[in-house]
């Protein structure tokens, strides 16, 4: 199959300049919600817990604050660029030019996974100026943030071609994706929880992102580091299959 890549780089190209023109929305407001944050439980609630697995908690947190503005971030930026263009109707026009499906899903989703990506590099610059940050495993952190942006931008380009308005557009983002990523041990440890409440949390598919991003930290995980890495992989295929049998079915683009 031979690759138009210049389909691809005028698509994110005009995405990623998309972002820049909204800026302030795109990084600073994520920026400093995770620094409040910071402050919040960092500060308010660090003063009360010490030290959670040998690592004191303001240092803790870091992982799954990042986890959870990369989520968000992935999944807003690849569902709104999708549905855009089908809001304003120029997705037809994308579709009728001589590029295959593969070459919008990689333009598109490439943009938003490069956004949220480099807004997890922000973040992690700005807690540097609340904490004292130290890295265990920088491969396997950079490993975990591509993964997690590629798939959950990939997840918001389902959800983008799914709605049908702007309600639909944040329907799951608030009412599922921000929940589990709330329970998925973002602000704790699985350990804390009572037994019953461990073994549901274990259904938590978030967890095991969150975990597996903690352990390259500190090396401290609620899961094993291989079972996470499993786990993004799958959701990484599944989401790879939806898209594909959406484009093949024309699932709400030909309409």
């Amino acid at each position: 199959m031979r690759v138009n890549y210049q389909a691809i780089r005028v698509i994110y190209k005009y995405e990623m300049l998309r972002a820049w023109n909204t800026l302030l929305q795109s990084v600073a407001s994520p920026v400093i919600s995770t620094s409040l944050y910071f402050v919040v439980f960092g500060a308010a609630i660090g003063s009360r817990i010490e030290e959670i697995d040998g690592v004191s908690y303001g240092v803790f947190i870091v992982p799954g604050l990042v986890m959870l503005s990369l989520l968000t971030q992935s999944i807003a930026n690849a569902s709104f660029g999708i549905f855009f263009p089908k809001f304003t109707g120029s997705i037809y026009e994308v579709m009728s030019a001589p590029i295959s499906f593969f070459e919008i899903v990689v333009g598109y989703v490439g943009a938003a996974a490069s956004k949220s990506l480099i807004l997890g590099v922000i973040i992690l610059l700005t807690a540097n100026l609340f904490i004292d940050l130290n890295i265990a495993h920088p491969f396997v952190m950079v490993l975990f943030l591509v993964l997690t942006c590629v798939s959950f931008a990939l997840f918001g380009f389902i959800i983008g071609l799914w709605a049908t308005n702007f309600e639909k557009l944040q329907l799951i983002p608030m009412l599922v994706i921000t929940p589990l990523v709330f329970l998925g041990g973002s602000f704790y440890s699985v350990s804390m929880l009572p037994p019953a409440w461990q073994t549901v949390t274990l259904f938590n598919p978030v967890l095991y992102l969150i975990s597996g991003f903690r352990w390259s930290f500190f090396e401290v995980a609620d899961v094993s580091v291989a079972v996470s890495l499993a786990m993004i992989s799958l959701f990484l295929v599944v989401c790879l299959v939806l898209v594909w049998w959406m484009f093949k079915t024309g699932y709400r683009l030909k309409q």
